[in-house]
């Protein structure tokens, strides 16, 4: 297991330096000269190679790279351009409001999901499915945006149970800040789980019909000992690496949840950093989501690995 481990964290290195190339390559490739964006449109052309002179841009890219690169490995990501606070400061600030987010949407996801399709599994062809199967078509046709809006008009407007937008930092009010968190939550876990749901079904469906069940029953277990432990148990597999693959899925829609609700995170910061071209910004909230991407996935491999020793086993022999 620990040989599989340190593979991975290799592999995962990797990664992360190519990414980190394609994040520092794709913030030089947008248009516009960012030193013009700094010194302003009247600026003199001294003014401006000043300000590219401080800020490196006058050197060659390799040298550029490895000197943000050496500044991002040690937390430093510059200032950011629109009020010269450290990028550090914001993202410290930013992160947590998204981590927040994302994990409320993932318990919404994983228990409406998972529930829904070891329902629709075992009534196969009942009413039960049907609904689940329906539920799951809505989910992944509904856009976010949509879906926001709707919920926003349903439960703000006419009922008045939740806050439209806004956000109350939960070290602070720790009622209202769930309280204007369930709303994103919901919307954003919707969609997600309507995919946990659809994968749950088929592998629950293959893990059914498997003779290790037909075992379990010829044996006199109980139904619900042969579901939840032999069936579920061997299909959790599918659902963990559902949960790795989603991860982008779970970013994306962040950002257009975070704007529609008004909530200061990480996706709310990348647009107005883009609008703003405030390139410190933008390479610092891609790295950092870069980086998260790469940790979710490395923590999906080896759970992936703990429930089916074959994969550690494999992976180790492979290489």
């Amino acid at each position: 297991m620990a040989l599989f481990i340190l593979r991975r964290l290799g592999a995962a290195a990797i990664v992360l330096f190519l990414g980190s190339v394609l994040v520092f390559l794709g913030v030089r490739a947008l248009p516009g000269d960012p030193a013009v964006v700094l010194a302003g449109n009247e600026a003199s052309p001294s003014a401006i190679a000043a300000i590219r002179h401080d800020y490196g841009l006058d050197q060659p890219l390799p040298v550029q790279y490895g000197r943000w690169a050496g500044k991002a490995l040690q937390g430093d990501f510059g200032k950011s351009t629109q009020d010269l606070i450290p990028v550090g400061h914001i993202l410290g600030e930013r992160l947590p409001v998204t981590i927040e987010l994302s994990l409320l949407a993932m318990i919404v996801a994983v228990g409406v999901g998972v529930t829904a399709g070891v329902i629709a599994a075992t009534r196969r062809g009942k009413l039960a499915d049907y609904v689940a199967t329906g539920f799951g078509l809505v989910g992944l046709s509904v856009p976010h945006f949509w879906l926001g809006i709707l919920g926003i008009l349903l439960f703000s407007v006419k009922l008045h149970w939740l806050p439209a937008s806004g956000y109350v930092p939960f070290t602070g009010d720790p009622g209202g800040n769930l309280e204007r968190m369930l709303l994103p939550a919901l919307v954003l876990g919707t969609g997600f789980a309507a995919v946990l749901m659809r994968q749950t079904r088929s592998a629950m469906l293959d893990s059914l019909s498997a003779d290790y069940v037909r075992t379990a029953r010829s044996k006199g277990l109980a139904e619900r000992s042969v579901v939840g432990v032999h069936a579920l148990r061997n299909s959790l597999t599918t659902v963990v690496t559902v949960l790795g693959l989603q991860l982008g899925a779970l970013i994306s829609g962040a950002v257009v949840t975070e704007q529609i609700f008004v909530i200061p995170g990480f996706g709310k910061l990348t647009v107005d950093a883009v609008a703003t071209r405030n390139y410190p910004v933008i390479q610092a909230v891609v790295l950092v989501t870069v980086v998260g991407y790469i940790a979710v996935n490395l923590l999906v491999d080896i759970a992936y690995a703990l429930l089916n020793p074959r994969v550690r086993l494999t992976g180790v022999a492979n290489g």
